[in-house]
């Protein structure tokens, strides 16, 4: 089972937080930005028994500003087996 696939556009001078705010939260999600470390855009790799708790979080961040849109798309990792 492949976890759940977001992305993200946040106002990049909240970024340091928001990853720290998430990182504090054990086993919550796996994030990293899209194409670097200056880019706006981050993904987030959230197992499905966390998504309610990371979707609650980023609606939070969005009120404060930090974060301006995210949405949930296809895991762009996943494979054939072989």
């Amino acid at each position: 089972m492949y976890c759940q696939y977001y992305q993200a556009i946040v106002n990049i001078p909240y970024t340091h937080f928001i990853t720290g705010i998430l990182r504090s939260q054990e086993h919550l999600v796996f994030e990293r930005a899209l194409d670097g470390k200056n880019s706006s855009i981050i993904e987030f790799f959230v197992p499905e028994d966390s998504e309610e708790k990371f979707i609650s979080i980023m609606q939070d961040f969005i009120e404060l500003g930090y974060v301006v849109s995210f949405e949930k798309k296809e895991n762009r990792l996943k494979y054939e087996s072989l």
